[in-house]
């Protein structure tokens, strides 16, 4: 990936969460949380903002749904979003 976000944005890429039930079996995946409206995506590349301190390359972070520019490049499919819009960091 070839993106360096300017300013208080981050490059993202949406990733499925696998949920398990209590016997460990793995459900099928799903990116979306229907109810909340939310997806998980892993962080890719960060602007030089200052409120970008908090979020590294590499972190899970949770998003709302129909946020951002979506690019494709070299047939994957990434997300540019202003860093205000990341709602947490999973961990």
């Amino acid at each position: 990936m070839n993106i360096r976000p300017l300013g208080e944005r981050v490059v993202i890429k949406a990733i499925k969460k696998e949920e398990k039930t209590k016997s460990g079996i793995i459900l099928a995946s799903k990116n979306l949380n229907s109810d909340n409206q939310i997806f998980y995506a892993e962080v890719l590349a960060i602007g030089k903002g200052e409120s970008l301190a908090d979020i590294k390359v590499g972190a899970t972070v949770i998003c709302p749904k129909n946020i951002g520019y979506e690019i494709k490049e070299d047939d994957e499919k990434y997300i540019i979003i202003n860093a205000e819009d990341i709602l947490a960091i999973s961990e």
